[in-house]
């Protein structure tokens, strides 16, 4: 029997990629009948390219909320991308979110493809926005591009919520004008995560918005220490490792952390051994040896212990502002006692009239969620 759901939480689909996608299947059930709220697509562009993902997901459940968690706007035309939302939204009555984001400079350059502006990521949610109404969109000019004439046929049933991934007060800023919810980044201190709510909060206040319609998320590494060690390391240090591989400089400037440990870190000989990213790929004495590296409160921005510790750690970062967390590296089962052991503590007064679209806020229904 499915338990009662709990909005507030979510989960990574395929967490760290797979060679066998055919596994989110059991997954979402499993996900489903824990009571998780979400499931968020992380797209890898082999086996989890993110709308087939999407589109599984949502014929294998009848209540997971569902969100790319991110695609780049870039990747496909803005009508195909707008097609799968609208078609997402009707396959699942409402459950689908969009969620896009910057990108990372190395992947898309490799593409052919730049990393998404302020002005393109506006222009892109005001472009869906448009399309989803069901009117048609004429010789668009804008920094996302240019179209002659754009449509949506036939009138989508379900408007659309957006989310947005972000790291600094620009993309932070953004997703409080012209989207319905925001991703905070994994490792994030809770001052971070702090400045980060007020951020947005500030804004929506500034340009004359409720706070309450941008549902901030808070994706935190949830990692039980019960695990083999190795698979600890992996998720842990590995994970944080590849995310310093990939943008360094913007994970360290945004926590105001010590740069000096990330020169050591890109200057370390068995970082530099590693062609390729580090969790997928380093052996665990390596990992043991970059976690060397890492001051404490690097690693202790993630939840790692036993469930009930775990679960605690969870619940406390509703006080840092979120509406939202989804517990990042684990699978379901994997999240299983961590789950159980939230409901003990679970606060029901902070989680009241929570959709199960994860892009939906308090007080927005799903099927009228609207960016201004």
């Amino acid at each position: 029997m499915t338990k009662h759901p709990l909005p507030e939480i979510g989960y990574y689909a395929l967490a760290g990629g797979t060679a066998d996608p055919r596994v989110l299947i059991d997954e979402a059930a499993r996900a489903e009948h824990l009571g998780i709220g979400s499931a968020f697509i992380s797209e890898r562009l082999g086996v989890k390219e993110a709308a087939t993902i999407a589109g599984a997901i949502g014929a294998v459940s009848s209540q997971l909320g569902i969100a790319t968690g991110v695609t780049n706007f870039n990747l496909r035309h803005p009508l195909v991308t707008t097609a799968h939302a609208s078609t997402m939204q009707a396959l699942t009555r409402g459950r689908y979110t969009l969620g896009i984001g910057r990108g990372v400079a190395g992947s898309l350059g490799a593409m052919g493809l730049g990393v998404a502006t302020t002005a393109e990521l506006a222009d892109f949610a005001g472009i869906v926005t448009a399309l989803m109404s069901g009117d048609p969109l004429v010789g668009h000019d804008g920094p996302a591009g240019s179209w002659p004439y754009l449509q949506v046929r036939p009138r989508p049933e379900y408007s659309l919520p957006l989310l947005m991934t972000a790291f600094g007060p620009r993309s932070l800023r953004l997703a409080a004008r012209s989207f319905d919810a925001v991703v905070l980044h994994t490792f994030f201190s809770d001052e971070t995560t702090r400045r980060c709510v007020r951020t947005v909060r500030e804004e929506c206040e500034r340009i004359g918005r409720d706070p309450s319609e941008v549902r901030i998320w808070s994706c935190y590494a949830t990692i039980d220490s019960g695990l083999p060690e190795d698979v600890v390391l992996q998720k842990t240090v590995g994970r944080l490792s590849s995310y310093l591989q990939g943008y360094g400089d913007l994970m360290v400037s945004t926590n105001q952390w010590d740069p000096s440990v990330l020169q050591r870190f890109r200057a370390d000989e068995v970082v530099t051994s590693i062609r390729g990213a580090i969790d997928t790929l380093a052996t665990p004495d390596q990992l043991r040896h970059i976690a060397e590296i890492f001051p404490p409160e690097w690693l202790e921005a993630a939840a790692v212990g036993s469930a009930g510790h775990c679960a605690a750690l969870v619940d406390r970062q509703f006080d840092l502002g979120v509406d939202g967390v989804i517990m990042h590296g684990s699978n379901p089962d994997e999240l299983a006692p961590i789950i159980n052991a939230y409901r003990e503590i679970r606060r029901p007064s902070l989680h009241r009239n929570l959709p199960n679209n994860p892009g939906a806020s308090r007080e927005s229904d799903p099927s009228v969620a609207a960016v201004p």
